[in-house]
């Protein structure tokens, strides 16, 4: 049969590779539209026009020929033209309304094809705003290329869409947007059945059925703590031959907990098992919201505040660290150090001698009981070596 085939995105398909099946076609022509433009399919040839649109003269001679089919087609935009056109700040969110322009501008040119008897369809590449992906996510943004009310406006009597992979379309009037989606399952968590459309189109009206393919099966399991293996043991029954994914976060203390080994046997029937563990590390804050502080001095309140300590004393330290020179702190500690220890020789008092009188020297027994002294000594000497060990900056 002869085939239509568009441009896609370009990161799939660079400009100029569909050409190639151009050069296959034998018995029916394989036409590759690679511009915004229009297109007519009569006993089996296509045969496009010169501008976005058939002109006048182009218009006239389709209606003459009576064409089986006229497609409006409408490749992957190149943003960097559209930004040359209109300037780079416009371009990420004016391209629905240019578009826009475009499909207005061939829906008058469709209206006459379809007063004349002869079935128009659209096909373009790109996102309609509000549609859902595979994932069910809904797609909104003023960058996306089709809003609803525009496709319907190039009247058309179908409009078939590629690039959104989930199957769903839309109907007004009996004339009807869709996408076909993909034919299969390429990443884990798609919705909904795989496959292609059989169009059948009439002016006027259309009708799209989904032609389910034997896609592969995936199944995705996610858990916010460790897996129940309950419930994997209640997946594992229905998976065989079909590719499963299994998540799951646990703390960085407990990941020696789950059993891969066990989850791999579960599923030793399933065509393909990924597992991916979070881990999720042990974050200890000493002092928080200590970073939140500008001043030096908001940051060790913030720590006494946590660490139960009085600042004013610290505070004091602090200051005199900013403000003062090093040799003469040292000085300074050093000062009153000498000044501690010469105040506790003063006040402090004359060794004591304590001893047992002789009546108590001998024993129940008759034996000779040893004097027994007690002597306090004052410990003058190793205070004044105590500050070479000691914090001097301790509050």
């Amino acid at each position: 049969m002869p085939v239509l085939m568009l441009q896609g995105t370009f990161s799939h398909e660079p400009p100029g590779t569909l050409r190639n099946f151009e050069l296959m076609a034998t018995t029916h022509q394989i036409y590759v539209a690679e511009r915004v433009q229009q297109v007519s399919l009569h006993e089996g040839r296509f045969y496009p026009s010169d501008g976005p649109v058939f002109s006048d003269d182009e218009l006239r001679e389709v209606l003459a020929i009576g064409a089986d089919f006229v497609f409006t087609c409408l490749p992957t935009v190149n943003k960097g033209a559209l930004a040359v056109a209109v300037g780079a700040k416009e371009a990420g969110t004016s391209l629905e309304a240019v578009l826009g322009d475009y499909l207005a501008a061939a829906g008058r040119v469709n209206q006459q094809l379809r007063a004349a008897g002869i079935r128009t369809v659209g096909v373009s590449h790109g996102t309609v705003n509000g549609c859902t992906t595979e994932h069910g996510v809904t797609m909104a943004g003023f960058d996306h290329e089709f809003s609803l009310g525009s496709l319907f406006e190039a009247e058309c009597d179908a409009f078939m869409l590629g690039h959104i992979h989930k199957a769903q379309q839309w109907e007004r009037a009996g004339r009807v947007v869709a996408y076909p989606g993909s034919i299969g399952r390429f990443h884990y968590g798609e919705e909904g059945d795989k496959g292609f459309l059989m169009w059948n189109v009439e002016v006027g009206s259309a009708q799209a059925d989904l032609v389910v393919t034997p896609s592969r099966q995936t199944i995705c399991v996610d858990f916010d703590g460790p897996p129940d293996m309950q419930r994997l043991t209640a997946i594992a029954l229905d998976a065989n031959d079909k590719f499963v994914r299994i998540r799951w976060q646990v703390d960085e203390e407990h990941k020696q907990s789950v059993d891969r080994d066990a989850i791999a046997a579960l599923f030793g029937n399933a065509a393909e098992l990924k597992v991916e563990a979070r881990i999720l590390p042990v974050v200890r804050s000493r002092a928080q919201g200590i970073s939140l502080e500008t001043s030096i001095d908001g940051k060790l309140e913030r720590w006494c505040e946590h660490a139960n300590v009085d600042p004013a004393r610290l505070l004091d330290r602090l200051q005199l660290l900013e403000i003062g020179d090093a040799e003469a702190i040292a000085a300074g500690v050093l000062a009153r150090l000498s000044d501690a220890d010469a105040l506790s020789s003063m006040s402090e008092p004359a060794p004591v001698m304590i001893q047992e009188g002789p009546e108590y020297g001998v024993g129940e027994e008759g034996l000779s009981i040893p004097d027994a002294t007690v002597e306090i000594v004052g410990s003058a000497s190793a205070s004044q070596l105590s500050w070479l060990n000691d914090d001097l900056f301790a509050a």
